[in-house]
């Protein structure tokens, strides 16, 4: 029998909010973390807005030593570890074996302002002065890595790195591990700190971004509108203590929902655009279906990847007519990117975190900044405000560069 896997805690650094009630609280308000670059002097490029993360204190959960060895990207992860970790009431006094218990996240990019900064000591003063902590604060693997150590935790380390399909990818990964046998419990999620001259101008350099808005950040990101012209660069981590039920309930954990399939596929397709059938994205949603043993009318509600570029939107729109048929008429779907910007590899966690609240509050978050639709995007896509709803079983979904399409289904929980 296969086992079932459960959310028995939720933490998260975002710009929107530094834990995951406040975050919650954006979320159902829909406010907007969109506004001026402060990190650099963004003048020199089209895009001069991003989605920061304001206010953290990387000292909150680390002392200034092991802060100083971790990139930011490391730095957001262990701190929502932490809240994660907490929340779903494990402590130094009350914890799991810790040989039975894994951390299993997703990030694209890694510590690309330690790689700046590496770079520009290589060129201005050579070889010998780059700093030597560089390789490995910057290599994706040390975020689960550094949650290992601060946590105490030694089943197995894992990084996944799928590009924005990353955080997703992760929580797949965590509930194949723990159907399996392989772990207890799974530290799951993504992170990502990209914010800075190199990622920014990179993406600028590609047409990806946003340029139209940068007189007025909080309308800049704006999924299935008809001006949207780029996404919006956002960060921030997202994690996920998921344990099989049988544990949880052994202990007497509070379970948030169950997470009960996935769904990954392979566009084969371009390095950067989507299929043009969105042929992947709707396999990947079927094989999650499968994977849950539901079908497409079990399902209320998808937080869809909506990234707010021209080709994402309506692809994704075409993928989840193909995967749901008549049915994609009477969901609700919406894209929480409108408030968080893209979070690359965190998006998938920070999105989970998200319909996890929507199943649990009952309710649909809104796709901000959704004024005139795009008339390829034609499904219900919560407009502007957020609203009540019925949210039995939900859909994450996550589309990467490279044609990685990753999908996690998230359902009420009964015993």
């Amino acid at each position: 029998m296969t086992k079932r896997v459960v959310v028995t805690g939720m933490g998260l650094i975002s710009p929107i909010g530094l834990d995951v009630p406040s975050f919650w609280e954006s979320i159902r308000a829909g406010r907007c973390g969109v506004g001026p670059i402060t990190r650099f002097d963004a003048a020199p490029l089209e895009c001069r807005v991003a989605a920061e993360v304001k206010g953290f204190e990387p000292e909150a959960y680390l002392d200034t030593k092991e802060a100083k060895r971790m990139a930011l990207f490391s730095q957001y992860a262990v701190a929502a570890a932490k809240q994660a970790w907490a929340d779903a009431g494990f402590s130094a006094e009350c914890r799991p074996d810790p040989e039975r218990v894994a951390v299993i996240v997703g990030n694209g990019i890694g510590g690309n302002e330690v790689d700046l900064e590496a770079h520009r000591r290589l060129f201005e003063r050579g070889p010998g002065r780059i700093p030597p902590l560089t390789i490995p604060k910057i290599i994706a693997n040390e975020a689960p890595g550094n949650i290992s150590m601060a946590l105490g935790l030694k089943g197995r380390v894992h990084a996944v790195v799928t590009a924005c399909a990353s955080g997703t990818d992760a929580l797949g990964t965590a509930l194949d591990a723990l159907r399996l046998g392989r772990a207890d419990v799974v530290i799951s999620g993504g992170t990502e700190a990209t914010i800075n001259e190199y990622a920014i101008g990179s993406f600028c350099a590609l047409k990806a971004l946003s340029t139209a808005f940068n007189d007025t950040p909080s309308r800049a990101s704006r999924p299935f509108d008809r001006d949207r012209d780029g996404f919006i660069m956002g960060e921030g981590a997202g994690l996920l203590v998921l344990e099989t039920a049988e544990h949880a309930l052994a202990r007497g954990a509070r379970i948030y929902a169950e997470l009960a399939g996935y769904g990954a596929t392979g566009d084969a397709y371009h390095l950067t655009a989507p299929d043009p059938q969105g042929e992947g994205a709707a396999r990947a949603m079927r094989e999650a279906l499968r994977d849950a043993g539901m079908a497409p009318e079990g399902i209320d509600y998808i937080n869809a990847h909506g990234t707010s570029t021209q080709v994402n939107d309506p692809i994704e729109t075409l993928a989840i007519k193909t995967a749901f048929g008549e049915h994609a008429r009477r969901l609700a779907v919406s894209s929480t990117k409108g408030m968080t910007g893209h979070c690359i590899g965190a998006a998938g966690g920070l999105e989970a975190i998200a319909t996890v609240l929507a199943i649990r509050d009952q309710f649909l978050p809104a796709t901000l900044n959704l004024d005139v639709p795009d008339p390829a995007c034609d499904l219900d896509y919560v407009p502007r405000v957020g609203r009540p709803g019925r949210v039995r079983a939900a859909l994450s979904n996550s589309l990467g560069f490279g044609g990685h399409n990753g999908v996690v289904l998230f359902r009420e929980w009964q015993a």
